[in-house]
């Protein structure tokens, strides 16, 4: 006990890490928007500066060997919708200011309780319900339809990213039976070269250097904050971890200040906790359940 005990401040210092350097990403992208790089550019870049990284990082530990699989099916499918949920976030940061963005990304643990109840039949009580309604209140809040300067279709981009992540979200849960984390996190960047490769042909382009090193740093930063962010689940359990991730909200609300000269919107202070309580709940009601099924099954005769 006491050892498991000693790794949660290794896994929370992890999550934090990884909260920040996703945060400093978000802003580069917005920055290499800014400086001429267009979103196909981007993604291309983000997975391939990760791809490299993770490469590296296997090769020098457990060995290439070490990624080896027979589910290259979930992997290709998990790598598809993983694609189509970065195309809609990174959309969403282009589009959107930094903290707003990053508060309506909240609503991840919402959809994984819509989809785990709808689609899994997972039990879902009165407690998990209310707090998917309180973070579309929350949403609704933040995104003001039809009298906020946030342009409504922004906003549904990045609410199908969230859809599209919480999906992936279910998928390496149960990936992760027989899937380790660097396997994973290899094979989506490694299957994500292709398809990105091919469509950046048609669109190469020159830049000056500040844009080569803003789209080259959203690579790392995106590997290394991956890495940091499954390297905290190992350590750490969900209940104490996933929460680190809020605090993504200061992070955005800074640099959007320092970069951007742009402040949160007051609605966005009101919308942003309730989202933030909403999934606080979700995963508190979560750990409530797992411990009853652990004590069925320990008091079970069977």
């Amino acid at each position: 006990m006491a050892d498991t005990q000693d790794r949660i401040p290794a896994a929370i210092g992890l999550r934090l890490l990884s909260v920040a350097l996703f945060g400093t990403m978000n802003a580069v992208i917005k920055l290499a928007e800014g400086a001429g790089a267009e979103l196909m550019e981007i993604l291309f870049f983000r997975q391939f500066g990760a791809a490299l990284l993770i490469t590296a990082v296997i090769a020098a530990g457990p060995g290439l060997g070490s990624v080896r699989t027979r589910r290259m099916g979930s992997h290709l499918l998990r790598a598809v919708v993983g694609l189509a949920a970065m195309a809609c976030f990174f959309t969403a940061i282009m589009a959107l200011p930094l903290a707003e963005s990053t508060a309506i990304g909240f609503t991840i643990p919402v959809f994984a309780t819509i989809i785990g109840a709808l689609v899994l039949k997972e039990p879902t009580g009165v407690w998990r319900w209310g707090a998917v309604l309180a973070g579309f209140l929350g949403v609704l809040i933040v995104t003001q339809p039809g009298g906020s300067s946030i342009p409504l279709w922004a906003a549904g981009v990045a609410l199908c990213g969230c859809l599209l992540t919480a999906f992936v979200s279910i998928l390496l849960r149960r990936m992760s039976r027989t899937e380790s984390t660097g396997t994973t996190v290899f094979w989506f960047s490694v299957l994500s070269l292709p398809p990105l490769g091919a469509l950046y042909l048609f669109d190469v382009q020159a830049h000056p250097p500040l844009t080569w090193a803003y789209l080259f740093g959203i690579g790392f930063l995106g590997g290394a904050a991956q890495f940091a962010m499954t390297g905290s689940l190992r350590l750490g359990p969900v209940s104490v971890v996933v929460p680190m991730d809020y605090s993504s909200l200061l992070y955005a609300t800074l640099l959007g200040w320092l970069l951007f000269d742009a402040l949160p919107a007051p609605a966005t202070w009101v919308g942003a906790p309730i989202i933030i309580a909403s999934g606080l709940v979700i995963v508190w009601r979560e750990q409530v359940r797992r411990r009853q099924e652990t004590s069925q099954a320990i008091g079970d005769p069977a």
